[in-house]
């Protein structure tokens, strides 16, 4: 990544605001003071980075799209920015539509926002723990920001951040940064949707998000990955509670040639409750790596995990789920489940749940599982009529199909069924079991 980096870094020292510098030139020291992941480095033993290239190059802005693809183009219906290979794209956008949000870039902050993107990025994130958040601050030369201002309904409306990959002709890098702040009793909904276009070529994207929620505040946040198979995106979603605040978290990540997510929740106010689902599909060579750590620092704090994930051909995944009660978190309850589907005898899956416990009066259960199809009711459905074909896509989309049919928000779950059932079907014929 040396020539990309070079770059990056050049390009980001000088057009960095004056009020990010200092935020910027911390990433830029650790990331210099540290060395890339090896095998050999614990959080990183059963992903590589060697599909990392030397020759991404990162988008000077030339590239535009008239319209949208059809597929995305209706949207969610609220405030919408698009970004292609990380630029920002005012004619494909809409203002924010609901009083009491304010979403801005932050190369358009005005003096008061410059304040509080300075004085909250990496707020609920612990840079020095994650080297490409380090890189991405290094490396950082826009990004979002969203206000939710104090008791704001504004669950209506949703905030969508859609970051699309182009098809240019040489392989493309992107930062993408994402700040939200919900103050005291405030609630909404944001969608982060990563996607490519139609023959993108190899990219690579570091995105980080950071979700900061006051006293009593609610996220429903959604983080989508719907990118090509020659796509690599490492990133994270860091989030802060406060007291009663209550996220929401559902992620969504189809294969790329490499995927690697850490998600990170902090308790740090009483009463803060999290729900953190999703679900990886790879296929063919593809790899995920899902990473999370939730974190009970206080007392009264609940937490419930589940994932699941399909493996299939000679895919790869991991899963590793960490809860962390702090001494003086009594009374959590905390709950994780990570349930993975082999479809095929070469796909490969590491999943490992982990439990650090400094409390004696607390609730906690975690598992994990690794199964193929249930061979009852491949047998079931056979003896009914239904083909071997047929009767294996309906049971894989139903092992994920319960995350699917609980979400809140219905125009991405009305997006996300055709998506999913042409994946899993891989031809029109198979997918009319699933709709």
């Amino acid at each position: 990544m040396t020539s990309f980096m070079q770059q990056a870094l050049a390009e980001a020292s000088r057009q960095v605001p004056h009020w990010l510098q200092s935020v910027q030139a911390r990433g830029l020291s650790l990331w210099q003071e540290a060395d890339l992941p090896t095998r050999r480095t614990e959080n990183w033993k059963y992903t590589g980075l060697n599909v990392l290239r030397d020759d991404y190059h990162l988008a000077d802005g030339s590239l535009t799209l008239d319209a949208l693809p059809d597929k995305w183009a209706a949207g969610c219906g609220g405030t919408r920015l698009v970004f292609v290979d990380g630029i920002y794209q005012s004619a494909l956008s809409t203002a924010a539509s609901a009083d009491g949000v304010r979403v801005c870039r932050f190369e358009d902050a005005d003096e008061e926002q410059s304040a509080k993107i300075a004085g909250h990025l990496n707020g609920a994130l612990n840079v020095e723990d994650h080297l490409f958040a380090a890189l991405n601050t290094a490396t950082l030369r826009d990004g979002v920001l969203v206000e939710i201002a104090a008791n704001t309904a504004a669950d209506e409306a949703p905030i969508e951040c859609l970051w699309l990959v182009s098809a240019v002709d040489a392989p493309t890098a992107a930062n993408q940064r994402l700040l939200v702040l919900a103050e005291s009793g405030a609630s909404a909904t944001v969608v982060e949707h990563f996607a490519s276009l139609d023959d993108a070529k190899d990219s690579f994207c570091n995105g980080l998000t950071e979700l900061m929620l006051g006293p009593n505040a609610r996220l429903s946040h959604y983080r989508i990955h719907e990118e090509s198979g020659s796509a690599v995106h490492i990133g994270g979603v860091h989030a802060r509670l406060d007291r009663d605040a209550h996220l929401e978290s559902f992620h969504l990540a189809l294969g790329s040639v490499l995927k690697r997510f850490d998600l990170v929740i902090n308790h740090a106010g009483p009463g803060a409750y999290a729900s953190l689902n999703g679900v990886y599909l790879p296929r063919g060579d593809e790899h995920i790596d899902y990473h999370s750590t939730i974190e009970h620092a206080v007392p009264h704090c609940s937490s419930d995990e589940i994932f699941r994930g399909i493996i299939a051909d000679k895919a790869t995944a991991v899963f590793n789920g960490r809860i962390h009660i702090h001494p003086d978190a009594q009374k959590t309850r905390a709950e994780l489940s990570n349930r993975n589907l082999l479809t095929s005898p070469e796909a490969t899956v590491n999943s490992k749940p982990e439990l650090e416990i400094y409390a004696d009066d607390v609730q906690c259960a975690h598992g994990t599982t690794v199964a193929q199809l249930d061979e009852t009711a491949m047998h079931y459905l056979r003896t009914r009529g239904v083909s071997q074909a047929e009767a294996e896509v309906m049971l894989s989309f139903g092992f994920i199909n319960e995350l699917i049919d609980g979400l809140g928000l219905e125009v991405l779950k009305d997006y996300l069924r055709p998506l999913l059932a042409a994946r899993f079907a891989r031809n029109s014929e198979l997918s009319r079991h699933l709709l």
